[in-house]
């Protein structure tokens, strides 16, 4: 295998000028230039074959280059791409949002289709709040969340975002709004066990409704399994249900937001549907949803919520690409392939397998502190000491350095650090729902190699006891 640290990361930053240093800081390593994909894997320019250990950005659910989907995008660019929904009505449209709402199952009647997860997030909380005004309620504004957590980069999205970070540079541009603690386990406040912090997670949620007010409080957001903010975290049913009984106790709105656990990687289509008793108010969609072959995210909801605010004039919101005919058309083709290659039970049968794989790699690291997770949306936690726990430094952003060693050992890796490493340093694990036991092996075997690199750089820099 070519060093790809060394000779496709490190001083060649002469190419591809204004558009990498928005994202960039000024002398960062750049990354390989992307050539194409197939299935799994990623190609760069040289031909250095990448396993997309991620899905991108937990996205790729169907890997790369899909002919189905391919053959629909082609098919819908020579009818038509764009039509503006409020003028024009589109088969693609209609014919999306029936599958759409069939898999969502009970509960889930229409759909709003978006061109990404923070739109979908913004479109819920608008929502969720001319639902309110609809029904006589208009004190009530106030939408709590999670910390840690992440929603979104608009500004109504950060404003429930548990990021401090974010809203240290952001914050004077919105008002942030009310947070309870997620229930963090792999670190438990002193004297805790695992169930009664969850359950004081739950209670902190009903106390803070009562300390805002009732009657101010429009809605509770989280991510049933989580996403990079809390490292795949999964709550006991226990949870959900508190959650949802608090919800209904106080007439305040459920929303799941499902932006990268959805879709089917957990296994299940919708999250909700692994807990009986948790089913939300709202759910929000994308990345897998369109699987990468486009922008696209979706806001589900039942008839109660949306007939009511038509009877009072309609939604007072859009953007220009919402539910355009292009996006829908390539959306309904991955749900096709999704329902007909089965990968959410693919995802339910196979994440045990990815579990167990990353659970001996565990036990070979002296870094992986945790794994966990459900179905194919799994993570590790870095640590600098196993039987502590003792985070890495903060300074070192360990994530991002790991993903350098994995391009080193042809594995893709995303990270995007929550709250600067403060609530831990986490490295998710989300393959494309088309991956294979082998190609799992093959996952884990590159992905041990990385860690390994890691581990003996940190060892001559004195970082590990």
């Amino acid at each position: 295998m070519e060093d790809t640290a060394g000779k496709r990361l490190v001083g060649d930053t002469s190419r591809g000028g204004s558009v990498m240093s928005f994202y960039l800081p000024k002398g960062a390593v750049r990354p390989p230039r992307v050539a194409r994909g197939e299935g799994i894997h990623l190609y760069d320019e040289r031909g250095t074959r990448y396993l997309d250990a991620t899905s991108g950005a937990v996205v790729s659910n169907l890997g790369h280059c899909n002919p189905r989907v391919v053959a629909a995008m082609a098919e819908q660019a020579h009818r038509v791409t764009f039509a503006y929904p409020r003028f024009f009505e589109s088969e693609q449209n209609v014919s999306l949002a029936d599958k759409l709402t069939e898999l969502a199952g009970e509960g889930f009647d229409r759909a709003f289709f978006v061109s990404g997860g923070s739109e979908a997030n913004e479109a819920a909380l608008k929502l969720a709040r001319q639902y309110a005004l609809a029904c006589g309620q208009s004190t009530r504004w106030k939408v709590i969340s999670r910390e840690p957590s992440y929603h979104g980069s608009t500004m109504g999205t950060m404003a429930i975002t548990g990021d401090s970070f974010t809203e240290s540079i952001y914050g004077p541009m919105f008002r942030s709004m009310p947070k309870v603690p997620a229930p963090l386990i792999y670190r438990l406040p002193p004297g805790a066990t695992a169930e009664q912090h969850v359950a004081a997670c739950a209670d902190a949620l009903e106390q803070r409704i009562v300390e805002e007010g009732p009657d101010t409080v429009l809605a509770f957001i989280l991510e049933p399994v989580g996403g990079l903010s809390t490292g795949a975290l999964v709550s006991p049913p226990s949870y959900y249900r508190r959650v949802r009984e608090i919800c209904n106790r106080y007439g305040v709105l459920l929303i799941h937001d499902e932006i990268m656990c959805g879709a089917g990687r957990t296994g299940a289509f919708l999250c909700s549907h692994h807990w009986e008793g948790s089913r939300p108010d709202i759910v929000t969609l994308a990345k897998g949803l369109a699987a990468g072959y486009t922008p696209f995210g979706a806001v589900l909801a039942p008839n109660r919520i949306v007939e009511t605010i038509g009877a009072h004039g309609g939604f007072v919101h859009g953007h220009t690409y919402f539910s355009n005919p292009f996006s829908c058309a390539v959306a309904e083709a991955v749900i096709d392939e999704v329902v007909e290659q089965g990968l959410v039970e693919r995802a339910a049968r196979i994440g045990p397998y990815l579990d167990r794989r990353l659970c001996d790699l565990q036990r070979a690291s002296r870094l992986v502190g945790d794994v966990r997770g459900k179905g194919l949306l799994m993570a590790i936690e870095l640590v600098a000491d196993k039987e502590t726990r003792r985070q890495l430094p903060s300074t070192m952003n360990a994530p991002a350095r790991l993903t350098n060693y994995g391009l080193a050992h042809g594995i893709a890796l995303y990270n995007r650090r929550a709250n600067r490493g403060q609530f831990g340093d986490i490295q998710l694990i989300a393959p494309p729902l088309i991956i294979t036991e082998p190609e799992i092996d093959d996952l884990v075997e590159r992905l041990g190699r990385a860690l390994l690199d890691f581990e003996r750089d940190l060892e001559r820099e004195g970082m590990l006891d």
